[in-house]
C-alpha cells in the first residue's frame, strides 16, 4: 500500500507540473485536491470491498455448481454450525404455471451477533435454492398481486447465467424475512425437450447469522480463537482503535509469539494464564448457523390428470348403474315372492 500511495503521490506532481509550471499555487492546489480524493477513492474501496466479502452470496464467485458432488450446499463452508431449515412446495404442478417454494428459516429473533466491527447487532438471513432443469425464477409479469404480497421487497437472482435453475437470496433482515417465497415458473415439455413428466429433486441450503470463515479461509471474528501454541501469556493488550486484543505467548522454550485477538468475542484468559495449544482463548461468539434439506415435485401432465377425471367419471356412473340394477333386481324379487 505504501508503494502504491508513493507511486499515485509521484503521478500527481508530474501531472501538475505539467498542467501549470508558471502558475505553481495553482498546481499546488490542484495536487492537494487529487491526493485527498485519491485517498478517499482508494478508503472507500478498501472499506466496500471488505464488507461485501463477507456476505454469504460470495460463494458464486469460488464455486461454478454450489451444490457438490456428496450432496452437500457450500454455504457449509463458511457457516459451520448446523440449523434447522424448512421448504414447502407443492407436491404436483402443471407445466408453464407459477407456483410458491416456501423456505422458512427458524432461529430465535431475540437473539444478537458480533458484527463485523465487533459490536452486538441483529442477526441476517440468507438462502440458495436449487431447482430441477428447466425450472426459473417466475418473471414479474406472471406473478398475481397476492403473491406479490407475500414476497414483498426481496430481490432473487440466478446463481449464474448458466445455471437459472438456482436462486439465491440475501442477506436480508432475519427478524423481517425468516420466512421467504419463491415465486417459480414450471418449465412445459412440449417446448422444452430436455424436460420430462417426471419427479424431480428440490434442494434447499439457508443461513442465519454471519459466517465462521470468509471466502478466502481467513477467520471471522464470529468464531472461537484459539491458541496456536503452549506457553505463558506474558502481554495481554488491548489494541487501539480497531478493538480485539494482542496476546504474546512465551514457550517453554523463551520462545516468543504473538496471537491477535478480533474485535467481538469475550476473552476467556488473563495475563500470567498458562495456556496449551488449540485451548480456547475466547467463547464462541456464534448464535447463528446452516442448514440444508430437499424435498421432491412432480411435473404432471396435463392429459393424464384428464385421463383420471374421465376414469373417475366412467366409476361413478358405473356405480349409479350397479345401485339402479341391484333395485330393480329387488324389486322383481319381491314381486316374485308376492305370488
Amino acid at each position: 500500500m505504501k508503494y502504491f500511495l508513493d507511486y499515485i503521490t509521484n503521478t500527481i506532481k508530474n501531472v501538475t507540473l505539467i498542467i501549470n509550471k508558471k502558475h505553481k499555487i495553482l498546481a499546488k492546489s490542484i495536487y492537494k485536491f487529487l491526493f485527498v480524493f485519491s485517498l478517499g477513492s482508494i478508503f472507500v474501496n478498501i472499506c466496500f470491498t471488505a464488507s461485501v466479502q463477507a456476505y454469504p452470496i460470495y460463494a458464486q464467485q469460488n464455486y461454478q455448481n454450489p451444490r457438490e458432488a456428496n450432496g452437500r450446499i457450500v454455504c457449509a463452508n463458511c457457516h459451520l454450525a448446523q440449523k434447522p431449515v424448512e421448504i414447502e412446495v407443492p407436491q404436483s404442478v402443471l407445466p408453464n404455471t407459477v407456483f410458491e417454494a416456501v423456505v422458512k428459516i427458524p432461529y430465535d429473533q431475540q437473539i444478537k451477533q458480533v458484527l463485523g466491527n465487533g459490536k452486538k447487532g441483529p442477526l441476517n438471513v440468507g438462502a440458495v435454492l436449487i431447482l430441477p432443469e428447466g425450472f426459473e425464477l417466475a418473471p414479474k409479469d406472471r406473478i398475481s398481486e397476492e403473491l406479490q404480497a407475500k414476497i414483498g421487497k426481496l430481490s432473487f437472482l440466478p446463481y449464474n447465467e448458466e445455471n437459472k435453475n438456482i436462486l439465491v437470496v440475501g442477506p436480508v433482515p432475519g427478524k423481517k424475512y425468516s420466512e421467504i417465497v419463491f415465486p417459480i415458473l414450471s418449465p412445459d415439455p412440449g417446448k422444452t425437450k430436455s424436460v420430462s413428466y417426471l419427479k424431480y429433486p428440490i434442494y434447499v441450503g439457508a443461513n442465519r447469522g454471519r459466517g465462521q470463515v470468509y471466502p478466502d479461509g481467513s477467520k471471522s471474528n464470529n468464531t472461537v480463537s484459539n491458541a496456536s501454541s503452549s506457553g505463558k501469556i506474558i502481554e495481554l493488550e488491548p489494541n487501539k482503535g480497531k478493538g480485539g486484543f494482542t496476546i504474546t505467548l512465551e514457550k517453554s522454550n523463551g520462545e516468543q509469539i504473538t496471537e491477535s485477538i478480533l474485535a467481538g468475542p469475550e476473552l476467556l484468559v488473563k495475563k500470567g494464564d498458562v495456556v496449551q495449544a488449540d485451548q480456547p482463548l475466547t467463547i464462541n461468539p456464534n448464535v447463528g448457523g446452516y442448514g440444508q434439506m430437499d424435498t421432491e415435485i412432480v411435473l404432471q401432465n396435463p392429459a393424464r390428470v384428464q385421463g383420471l377425471i374421465v376414469f373417475f367419471g366412467f366409476v361413478v356412473i358405473a356405480q349409479i348403474f350397479l345401485v339402479l340394477k341391484k333395485k330393480q333386481f329387488e324389486k322383481v324379487q319381491l314381486a316374485e315372492m308376492n305370488f
